[in-house]
């Protein structure tokens, strides 16, 4: 089979399309003969050499990804033989392998993929789709909210905006640059803006008013975070997802630079904070898994999905660190 392979920690250039022996599923393990790997923000991370929360540096050489969708094609001792010739997807953990024409998994860890997605669809859900329930869990957006999604061309971003508009909310979605704000359009945000430009926030404050926000979804944090929470008004909510937390469980957009309002700032406003707690995410992964995948079987969220040859894994990463994605990026062999 084909793959993706690092050999030494370095620029994206270091990924190379290799052959190299097909993987056989041990006891309890299925192959996959992959139709879609989602690219993440943690690969980068990794294989630049820098370790992204508890996850350790992977021992090279060493195949990368760990979100695969495709068709079980081969089973190991004990799996049961229902999952043959199933189409799943599943994310991998913390073991890579997902770069690749074949990947091994855990048949516990499978997810059946729904008539309804194809296989990008199916991988956008299982990671970046969990993080987004996870964001979500216990929130209450209704048609009298208005909500600011940053970064609302992102993986995660777009299936917020999309959420919030199914919930029946005013949407504003910030990105950055005419493509991706065209985008929020297409997702059906009432208001789309480049958050480049100096004067975004205060677009948004010529429309609706000085602090018309109740619901910030915060992934870039640092500067943009410190100006769209000057448009939440009192009594709202800042869902801050970006940082290690999120690398390890599904988010697009990148962490964080700086604390955005202290402490003392956010009680003085009336805000409240809410972050993702990894356990909560680990603990109830296979919940959050079915709920993202059954509101896109639904028609609820359509992820969208930014898709590069499995070969050019390399251009796919310098893609993604330099923000020139839309997105879910997705490897297609």
């Amino acid at each position: 089979m084909h793959a993706v392979r690092l050999h030494a920690f370095g620029p994206a250039e270091n990924l190379t399309y290799e052959e190299v022996p097909d993987p056989l599923p041990g006891p309890g393990q299925v192959r996959i003969a992959v139709r879609a790997a989602g690219v993440h923000l943690i690969d980068t991370t990794l294989r630049a050499g820098t370790q992204a929360g508890p996850l350790p540096l992977p021992e090279l050489p060493t195949t990368p990804g760990r979100e695969v969708a495709g068709t079980v094609e081969a089973l190991g001792e004990g799996t049961p033989e229902h999952w043959l010739g199933r189409h799943v997807t599943v994310h991998l953990g913390t073991a890579p392998g997902g770069y690749a024409e074949l990947a091994v998994a855990d048949a516990a860890a499978l997810q059946p993929v729904p008539d309804a997605l194809s296989a990008p669809q199916a991988v956008a859900m299982v990671g970046t789709g969990r993080t987004v329930m996870g964001v979500l869990r216990g929130t209450a957006i209704g048609p009298e909210d208005t909500v600011l999604v940053l970064s609302a061309a992102g993986g995660m971003g777009a299936l917020l905006t999309q959420y919030a508009r199914h919930r029946g909310a005013r949407v504003i979605g910030a990105a950055g640059g005419p493509a991706k704000t065209a985008t929020i359009r297409e997702l059906g945000a009432d208001l789309a803006v480049d958050y480049t430009l100096p004067d975004w926030a205060d677009r948004i404050r010529t429309v609706y008013g000085e602090r018309p926000v109740h619901h910030l979804f915060d992934g870039p944090g640092g500067t943009l975070s410190r100006t769209a929470l000057n448009l939440v008004g009192p009594g709202g909510t800042h869902y801050a997802y970006g940082g290690s937390s999120t690398l390890l469980t599904g988010d697009d957009d990148r962490p964080p630079a700086t604390e955005a309002l202290t402490p003392e700032e956010l009680r003085s406003r009336g805000i409240t904070v809410r972050s993702l707690n990894p356990a909560f995410m680990l603990e109830h992964k296979r919940e959050l898994e079915d709920e993202a995948l059954t509101l896109a079987a639904k028609g609820v969220l359509t992820p969208l999905v930014d898709p590069f040859p499995l070969a050019e894994a390399a251009a796919a990463h310098r893609a993604l660190e330099t923000r020139g994605t839309a997105g879910k990026v997705v490897l297609v062999p």
